[in-house]
């Protein structure tokens, strides 16, 4: 008995393939998720004084998050603090354009060793801020609570310890 021949239906080349787009898409969000997951828990480091006392530094590496700091948040708690990580030694300004809160600001050579203090900085809401610097190169810049230094008897060379982790290099 003849069959009449079917019709073969065309096969478009890319529609096997576009069950594997949503696939894909799904994949880098996860892989980012993760990434991003762990990026956050690198963007903190623990920070010891001599005193044996300690707290959580948030990390500033990048030209963006040094440049925003502590700017427009509300508070910054006695236990926090933001460290600053640049590429070499160097003679660092800071100034505190749009802070809601004084605070003591520290200097650090690259042995980690305070080269400048700064106590009760004044937040500053003109366009016209003052500029603090060290006049001594430093490396790292940590931002604390005012009080801070007085809280923690820190005075000049005295070694401040912290251990970037991996890939937190500017």
């Amino acid at each position: 008995m003849y069959k009449p021949r079917r019709k073969l239906k065309r096969i478009n080349p890319l529609s096997g393939r576009l069950w594997s787009l949503p696939v894909l898409l799904i994949c880098v969000m996860i892989w980012s998720i993760l990434f991003s997951a762990e990026n956050k828990q690198k963007r903190f480091v623990r920070v010891f004084f001599p005193n044996g006392c300690s707290l959580i530094a948030e990390l500033a590496i990048t030209e963006e998050e040094r440049q925003l700091g502590l700017m427009f948040r509300e508070k910054i708690n006695p236990d926090q603090g933001m460290l600053f990580v640049f590429e070499k030694e160097d003679i660092l300004s800071f100034w505190m354009k749009n802070m809601n809160f004084p605070l003591d600001i520290l200097w650090l050579n690259q042995e980690k060793r305070i080269v400048h203090i700064e106590s009760h900085v004044p937040p500053c809401k003109n366009p016209d801020c003052p500029s603090y610097f060290s006049p001594l190169p430093a490396m790292y810049v940590l931002e604390l609570k005012t009080g801070s230094v007085k809280a923690n008897q820190l005075k000049l060379y005295d070694k401040i310890e912290f251990v970037l982790p991996d890939g937190a290099k500017p």
